[in-house]
């Protein structure tokens, strides 16, 4: 998909633009969560 069908398709439907906004900052703060629980090691 080029970069000028994406812009169309964006001011076209200015909601999705939130959407991909808010679905991007939950992935990376899910990232971050995740590599902090993975990297504590509960040891004996």
């Amino acid at each position: 998909m080029a970069h000028d069908d994406i812009a169309s398709y964006l001011a076209a439907h200015p909601k999705m633009a939130g959407v991909l906004f808010t679905a991007l900052l939950l992935l990376t703060q899910t990232g971050s969560a995740m590599a902090a629980v993975g990297s504590t090691c509960p040891g004996p």
